[in-house]
């Protein structure tokens, strides 16, 4: 289902910090027809779980350098300093033939790239509802130690701060269900924006015929 005939589809960027929820808000989004989502490459050990080509595409650092020479991502970064992360302009280009919304979930750093190269793309921020809530919630995965936490936490504050540069929506995720509703609502809002319905506007009143 595309977004409607004569609109551009929308680019979404879903941010927060790692704790917030923002994936599962993500998926609900994904949910609403007419929205597709990007993947992203990063030169990080896939883990266990993981295959590549669902998530992520793992790439070696070599096939990353590669990638960014070639001008082929929409945004990249080096994350925590340690694996890089990328989203590939494809997917862009992918939404627009197939007319579908594309959303992607990326840190404050690739939104500000995003935001430089595509002015029009919306940006919402997930945010935890308490600093004690989201360690809660990182300690809860049992995958970090604890000087990984610490440094979640920290980049945390960052993220928040700089919040207010780059984001349209902030959703703050204390009950994911709520939260959920207003991720769709603000897409769905978006949608049924008069810039974005101007087109089908003008169609309507062309089928009116002249004034009298």
């Amino acid at each position: 289902m595309s977004t409607g005939q004569g609109i551009a589809p929308m680019v979404l960027i879903v941010s927060g910090p790692s704790g917030s929820g923002k994936s599962t808000l993500v998926q609900r989004i994904l949910q609403m027809p007419g929205t597709m989502a990007s993947r992203s490459c990063t030169t990080r050990p896939r883990r266990a779980t993981e295959s590549s080509g669902k998530c992520y595409d793992f790439v070696t650092e070599s096939e990353f350098e590669a990638m960014v020479a070639r001008g082929e991502f929409l945004e990249y970064a080096r994350v925590f300093g340690k694996h890089s992360y990328g989203t590939p302009k494809k997917w862009y280009d992918e939404s627009r033939a197939k007319g579908l919304d594309l959303v992607l979930e990326i840190d404050v750093q690739g939104a500000a790239q995003v935001k430089e190269k595509l002015p029009e793309s919306v940006a919402i921020f997930i945010l935890p509802p308490s600093r004690a809530e989201l360690e809660r919630r990182l300690r809860s995965r049992g995958q970090d130690s604890d000087e990984e936490i610490a440094r979640r936490l920290a980049r945390a504050r960052t993220e928040i701060e700089a919040f207010g540069k780059y984001y349209d929506f902030c959703v703050v995720n204390q009950d994911v269900e709520q939260a959920g509703k207003e991720v769709e609502a603000i897409v769905t809002a978006l949608r049924c924006s008069s810039a974005r319905r101007r087109a089908q506007v003008e169609n309507l009143l062309a089928s009116f015929g002249g004034k009298d």
